[in-house]
């Protein structure tokens, strides 16, 4: 499949269509040397893939984006229809190949492309099979854009992000998985929804394993600054903490909830990816849950694990973890679920 683009500056016989319909002003000063021509590589366009994209698009966060796929003539179909709606949208160049070269010079490469499981089959193989398909994804993403950050949305996005860094050779910084950030989204909004608050006014936090190990942070959750657990105790207010373990077992079941009743999860994960974006390029500096290089942090060792952790974001990558509070018993289940992903990662033929 050919490299298409939204646009060509050419007519008939070569003539440039731009001085057709513009006089140029010759005294305009020329365009400022320090605007930065921002890209974005979306590699798979699935319905996870090409939600990103139009999430993407419709909050003006890349002057360039490339959408690569195995499949053509799906991948062409989508290029298409998002290019004739360029009349409500913010000016984009969309280009669309099933040959990486494509993604060349991307600041952002997003990779959402992964096998999905065959009835029977076991969790481990599954795996195995995605990480195969990232070995042909990963390197030449790495070649043809050497300084980009590298974001991993295929599942388990922690142990594929780790195989994306060992196969990508960057720097930790500059490979990071979507983690539990959208869980986190999930998080937030049941506690508001239990306190009949604003979600925009809850700080509250699932870090670990993007899955069934995660870990709520519970001692730190505050409201309009308020810390609740702690605000309560010392207004002696009771809860029950089944209360509070149901609310994160709603979390870990939100996205089985959904692919059961629509087949698959799209617009959350969309939203949640291009909130990621926004922050590194947009150099905002804010602070995420996603999955990073953990060992070292929170008493994580043993070996090199990538979990969800809250990290600050901005145009170099990760640019810190925060160094939240975890009571004991939180820390022990932080480790815990490192244990868990790094069983896995220890199977794998890397």
């Amino acid at each position: 499949m050919h490299k298409t683009s939204s646009s060509s500056s050419l007519g008939p016989g070569g003539l440039d269509l731009t001085q057709a319909f513009f006089k140029p002003i010759h005294s305009a000063a020329p365009p400022s040397p320090t605007k930065r021509h921002t890209k974005i590589s979306v590699i798979g366009a699935g319905n996870v893939g090409m939600a990103i994209a139009q999430t993407i698009l419709t909050q003006d966060l890349a002057d360039e984006l490339a959408l690569v796929d195995a499949k053509p003539d799906k991948l062409r179909g989508e290029m298409l229809d998002l290019q004739h709606a360029a009349a409500f949208l913010p000016r984009t160049k969309i280009l669309a190949s099933v040959d990486y070269e494509i993604t060349v010079g991307s600041d952002l490469c997003i990779v959402t492309a992964g096998a999905r499981q065959i009835p029977g089959e076991s969790r481990l193989n599954l795996i195995q099979r995605n990480v195969s398909l990232f070995q042909n994804i990963i390197p030449p993403l790495a070649r043809y854009s050497p300084e980009s950050i590298l974001l991993i949305v295929s599942n388990p996005v922690d142990v594929l992000t780790y195989v994306a860094w060992k196969l990508s050779g960057f720097p930790s910084n500059r490979v990071i998985g979507s983690g539990t950030n959208l869980d986190s989204s999930r998080f937030r909004f049941l506690i508001a929804d239990h306190l009949d608050v604003n979600a925009q006014d809850v700080q509250a936090y699932i870090v670990g394993e993007h899955g069934d190990s995660s870990v709520a942070l519970w001692s730190s959750i505050s409201v309009g600054g308020v810390p609740v657990l702690s605000f309560l105790e010392k207004q002696q207010i009771p809860y029950e903490k089944e209360t509070l373990v149901n609310i994160h077992k709603a979390v870990i079941g939100g996205a089985y909830e959904v692919i059961s009743l629509k087949g698959y999860t799209s617009w959350a994960i969309g939203y949640s990816v291009a909130n990621l974006a926004r922050s590194i390029l947009r150099d905002q500096r804010k602070i995420h849950p996603i999955s990073v290089l953990a060992k070292g942090f929170y008493g994580v060792e043993g070996g090199d694990v990538f979990l969800s952790l809250p990290a600050q974001l901005g145009r170099g990558g990760v640019l810190g973890v925060t160094n939240v509070h975890l009571t004991d018993e939180e820390a022990q289940q932080l480790r815990d679920s490192a244990k868990t992903i790094l069983e896995v990662q220890n199977q794998l033929n890397i």
